[in-house]
Order: C-alpha cells, then structure tokens, then sequence
C-alpha cells in the first residue's frame, strides 16, 4: 500500500482566507473554527490508512500542527487545477496510485478512500461527487494533464466537466457515492453542525 499516495490539499487557518461564503454569515472568526473542525475530522478520517500522505498547504507550510508526521509542501501559484496537476504529478515520481482530497468534507470516511484505492486496480480514475456539482475526492493509476485543464473551478460544473475530461483521455473511472461538503451556512444546517 505504500506506493499509494494520498494527497491533502489545506488551507492555513487565516481569518478572511478561509470560508469566505460562510464568513459573511457568521463572521471569519467563527468561520475559522468550522475550518479547523474541518481539518480536525479530516485527519481523523486519513489517520488509519497505510499509505504515503502528503499535505500541501495553500498560504505557507506549517510546522507545527495537526499534519506533523506527514509530507508537506507549499501549493504552487495558480488556479485550483493547476495546483492540484503539479501536486499529483510530484506524486506520482515516487507513486503507481494517487488521491487528491480537499478538508471540507465532513463525510468522508476511512473507508470511502480505501475504496478509492481499491477502484483504482480496475480503473484509470476515481472520483467522489459533491452535492454543489465538484467534488471531495480524485483519484488516478496514470498522470493525465488533461483532466485538470479547461475546467470551470469552483462552480457546479466541475464534476462534470472533469468526468467529461477523463471521456476524452479514453480512460475508465469509477464513481463514489456523493457527499456534501461545507461552503455556506445551509451546508452547516444540512449536517448539523454546531457553530458556539
């Protein structure tokens, strides 16, 4: 399982740089409480897996902090696509399966991304559906440029144009059950969240 790696893409804890949409609800410093409850479940859910980890940090790289113990690097200058292409492409010099996820997804379970893994013996792709039309979770066994270009990041689009993308490379995929994610303050009520 070791040359299965798991990418974790964070944001560094600023008040006004994290949860902006929720921020103009409940104020950023509230928002980065829910952020930091976020990151919280997402290490709780990564902890168990037996695989390679590495988090690249949006602002700078902390360290000190909940991810010590792990790989970390500083997210490269440009939109999220690019990004996220430079990351698993580092990734796969030293890997033969990757996975990308955000930490804003309270739902995601150990288990959904071992399942991640598994698919990948049997496809090209994998990717985990969000409610707002992206996605949680991408999964790949071979570097493809393509899917993370010409993609409209952050809208409704995105899991849909990114499947589109894998189509055209001719590559299979496997889709995960959908999960929500937390933008805004209906994504809080959604999930019972408790903001004090």
């Amino acid at each position: 399982m070791m040359n299965n790696t798991l990418i974790i893409f964070v944001k560094n804890p600023i008040p006004g740089r994290v949860k902006t949409r929720l921020a103009k609800d409940i104020g950023d410093e509230k928002a980065v409480w829910v952020y930091r409850k976020l990151l919280q479940r997402t290490a709780d859910a990564i902890r168990p897996l037996n695989i390679n980890k590495a988090v690249w940090y949006g602002d700078h790289v902390n360290d000190d902090d909940l991810w010590n113990g792990l790989k970390k690097y500083q997210q490269p200058e440009g939109d999220l696509g690019h990004r996220m292409k430079s990351a698993c492409e580092r990734s796969f010099e030293e890997s033969t399966k990757v996975c990308i996820i955000g930490s804003d997804c309270p739902q995601l379970r150990t288990e959904i991304i071992e399942e991640a893994f598994v698919a990948l013996n049997h496809h090209d792709f994998v990717i985990g559906p969000a409610e707002d039309g992206g996605y949680y979770l991408l999964g790949m066994s071979s570097f493809i440029p393509s899917v993370f270009e010409s993609v409209e990041w952050s809208t409704s689009k995105v899991f849909e144009q990114t499947v589109a993308r894998i189509a055209a490379a001719g590559a299979s995929y496997h889709t995960l059950e959908k999960l929500r994610d937390v933008d805004d303050m209906r994504d809080v009520d959604a999930l019972g969240l408790i903001i004090p």
